[in-house]
């Protein structure tokens, strides 16, 4: 039996990594954080998510035949999301010269989204996983939010990388780097 003192001091602990999380970028904890992650290899977890763009939904499927980067991350508009997503359509261009489309993917609804690439001026699709299905489908969930991670889909629909220790600053050149890697 645990005492009220020992139950406090864990609450905080996870509220401490919640916050670094979320307006941090902070990924240290998240590596132990979320669920059970889909092997490389495998075919990854088809979905179809809303979008901000306003034309419909997006599935995986739609894109077979060129790489994609699915990035989860906790909230539109906190500094570390915010950076992230600086960082990947500042890159654009290069993902776009490897035949790779890059989504985003929060618990935010699509509004927000609008919101947050009009703010950002980002040109890559967010997609709205409100109820964290998605999320939670990747090993990307702690609810009430994505974790920061990111995966490399190939062509073919199969996983082939995953990141789960993002450092927003330098995440988008990372991807690219690996992504040349698998490329080759």
């Amino acid at each position: 039996m645990i005492s009220r003192f020992q139950a406090a001091v864990g609450r905080r602990a996870i509220a401490l990594s919640l916050i670094c999380l979320t307006f941090f970028g902070w990924q240290a904890p998240a590596r132990a954080l979320g669920g059970p992650q889909v092997p490389i290899g495998e075919p990854a977890p088809e979905f179809t998510l809303p979008t901000n763009s306003g034309d419909g939904d997006v599935s995986l499927s739609d894109y077979r035949g060129q790489w994609v980067v699915l990035y989860f991350y906790p909230k539109d508009f906190t500094p570390g999301c915010t950076l992230e997503a600086q960082r990947f359509q500042r890159d654009l261009p290069e993902y776009i010269e490897r035949s790779t489309q890059v989504l985003g993917v929060s618990a935010d609804d699509v509004d927000v989204h609008a919101e947050f690439c009009d703010s950002e001026g980002l040109r890559f699709p967010l997609l709205a996983d409100t109820d964290g299905a998605v999320s939670k489908a990747y090993g990307s969930w702690m609810s009430p939010m994505s974790l920061r991670h990111t995966y490399l889909i190939d062509p073919d629909g199969i996983m082939r990388e995953r990141f789960l220790g993002v450092r927003p600053v330098i995440h988008s050149q990372e991807v690219l780097a690996r992504l040349d890697e698998l490329q080759a």
